[in-house]
């Protein structure tokens, strides 16, 4: 693990931009990410050589992935409403080899500009559900853009257990409304993003399946894993202060800084896991 390409994973950082936080956190996260990712991937079986759309593609790790799967053959076009993702994206793929076989666009996953069956798959990862917009228009909206019998993928974040041994403390901090975004208190039950297959079948899609993988981490952990997790708790609980009890924050940040002795990915025996959940069904034939 670690490879993009002829780009190894540490080559990244000179094309991503630190500037943009956002940008900067999708490479810092990418280690704890990736492997569950790639077994979501081969989950849907795409077919060598098909053509398919990476539907808010981020800085581009993705659709390189994509890419792979799909082989030599294969095409990978990759959307984002963030012109700064795309530059970096069309950077990071262009130095790692993948120049011929990615392309990027600009648009907006809710009115994509592509003709009706223009992919034979559509692959969303932390994009579809994430937007506060009604759900079924937008699974018809992808799927519009899919040739009859293809594949809509949405990958979603589902669980985690990063403060191990806080089970409380991780619990409140879940409860907040960062930790519980992109859903919201007035939201009704059916428009959490862990009911899509509910949307797959209201917008008329055909087998529709759910799988969740799990990617764990033990101690000791490599420095590039540290950062990962790092970054995924800030990703996580940011701006939860005003939230929580004065223990409770005093504690989680004793917890999340390197330089404390209660740093918990120092603690002896660490071990978390964090959970991603497949969504996927076809297009009727």
């Amino acid at each position: 693990m670690g490879e993009y390409g002829g780009l190894a994973w540490e080559a990244l950082a000179t094309l991503v931009p630190r500037e943009d936080a956002y940008a900067w956190s999708l490479y810092e996260s990418d280690p704890f990410r990736r492997s569950s990712i790639i077994a979501a991937i081969e989950e849907l079986g795409l077919t060598p050589g098909s053509r398919g759309l990476d539907a808010g593609c981020g800085i581009g790790l993705q659709a390189m992935l994509l890419a792979d799967a799909v082989g030599p053959g294969g095409h990978v076009t990759g959307l984002d409403i963030s012109q700064t993702f795309l530059d970096c994206a069309a950077a990071i793929t262009r130095e790692a080899g993948y120049a011929e076989r990615i392309v990027f666009t600009r648009g907006d996953i809710s009115a994509l500009p592509f003709e009706d069956g223009a992919f034979d798959w559509v692959w969303s990862a932390d994009c579809a559900g994430y937007q506060a917009c009604e759900t079924l228009p937008l699974v018809g909206e992808v799927a519009r853009v899919v040739k009859p019998g293809g594949i809509v993928a949405f990958l979603v974040y589902s669980s985690q257990q990063l403060l191990t041994g806080y089970p409380l403390l991780e619990a409140r901090l879940n409860a907040t409304t960062s930790g519980i975004a992109p859903f919201a208190a007035d939201m009704a039950p059916e428009e959490h993003y862990l009911r899509a297959l509910g949307w797959f079948h209201a917008a008329g899609l055909e087998d529709e399946l759910a799988r969740t993988f799990v990617a764990g981490f033990q101690a000791p952990l490599e420095a590039k894993m540290r950062t990962a997790l790092l970054a995924l708790v800030k990703m996580r609980w940011p701006d939860v202060r005003h939230q929580l009890e004065p223990d409770d924050w005093e504690l989680f940040q004793r917890l999340c800084d390197p330089a404390s002795p209660d740093f918990i990915l120092d603690a002896p025996g660490y071990y978390a896991f964090v959970t991603e959940t497949l969504f996927y069904a076809r297009v009727p034939a």
